[in-house]
């Protein structure tokens, strides 16, 4: 019983962790954080800093373009 409470435990997690469709749901997800950072006041060179990203990949974001297939690191 238990292992195969596991074995539905270790499904949902990967079919939500894994896959192109979750990385851009997570992706998605972190982009309007970013939105909603800049919008409550927080510079865009902060953003860059703390996500260890370039500031026109920021904007970018900011900017609702889809971003780099490769993203760039700051």
């Amino acid at each position: 019983m238990a292992g195969r409470l596991l074995l539905r435990l270790a499904v949902v997690l990967h079919r939500t962790v894994a896959g192109r469709d979750a990385a851009e749901r997570l992706q998605a997800r972190r982009n309007r954080a970013i939105r909603a950072a800049y919008r409550r006041g927080v510079p865009v060179e902060v953003l860059a800093e703390r996500m260890r990203l370039t500031p026109s990949w920021i904007r970018q974001v900011l900017a609702g373009k889809k971003p780099p297939a490769v993203e760039e690191a700051a």
